[in-house]
């Protein structure tokens, strides 16, 4: 079977950790009282500290399966023992990080008791650079497309153009299917994807790469007044995006 591709590449500023030092506690386990790092790295991918990007680590021990010494995890506890971070230290002095890692999935029930799979960067190699290289935020995935739906502009939900949601099935290290949804905001590239006419009947298997956007920004409601001076509130708005910018020909 082809090995399907699945991979973010992150370099930037460690902006922020809370990478923690944990012991396995099930008694039942071969690694029970075994030390592990489990948490998240927040990595700025830009030079003013607005696309954070969170890589997810669950599980990871001071040595490989071959009994190796773990470099992720020797990256890791220097990240925990430095706290060289943006927050902390500023942007100069905070270490510069690359992770390759990939695209996973986090499983959880929401309280109405459905369950939801919300996307996420999870583990992989991360090392400590000395400089960035000219695409410090990309990914590339071989997606199974089953849906293509358009987004029109929308000014009382603060949608300023049209866009295209893409959603279908990418596959991780195991080929094992999971659920994924990408944007697209390029016109000629929603053409492209709306012409596909894919459904889960009729799937189209492409391969897409793009960029990931995590941000805040801020946003002002302006309610009008039959008299007086208009009531104006303003409150953050988390942009969490998987931006696909370019696609195979074939």
């Amino acid at each position: 079977m082809k090995k399907c591709i699945n991979k973010v590449i992150l370099e930037g500023y460690l902006y922020e950790h809370d990478l923690k030092l944990k012991t396995v506690q099930d008694k039942n386990s071969e690694n029970f009282g075994k030390e592990f790092i489990s948490g998240n790295v927040s990595i700025a991918v830009d030079e003013d500290g607005l696309n954070v990007v969170p890589v997810h680590y669950t599980y990871v021990t001071a040595t490989t399966n071959k009994g190796t010494a773990n470099k992720t995890y020797t990256v890791l506890k220097s990240i925990m023992d430095g706290n060289a971070t943006w927050l902390n230290v500023g942007k100069d002095k905070a270490m510069k990080v690359k992770c390759d890692t990939s695209f996973a999935l986090n499983d959880f029930y929401a309280q109405d008791g459905s369950l939801v799979s919300q996307m996420l960067q999870e583990g992989g190699f991360i090392s400590t650079i000395n400089a960035f290289d000219a695409e410090r935020n990309k990914f590339e995935i071989d997606l199974l497309v089953t849906n293509v739906a358009h987004i029109e502009a929308d000014e009382e939900k603060h949608i300023a153009k049209d866009y295209c949601t893409v959603r279908g099935a990418g596959f991780n290290f195991r080929n094992a299917l999971l659920p994924m949804s990408f944007v697209i905001h390029n016109e000629k590239g929603m053409e492209y994807f709306e012409s596909l006419e894919a459904s889960n009947q009729n799937p189209v298997f492409i391969k897409v790469w793009g960029k990931i956007i995590n941000k805040a920004t801020l946003v002002k409601k302006v309610e009008e007044s039959a008299f007086g001076e208009a009531s104006v509130t303003s409150y953050e708005k988390k942009i969490k995006e998987w931006v696909i910018t370019g696609v195979a020909k074939e």
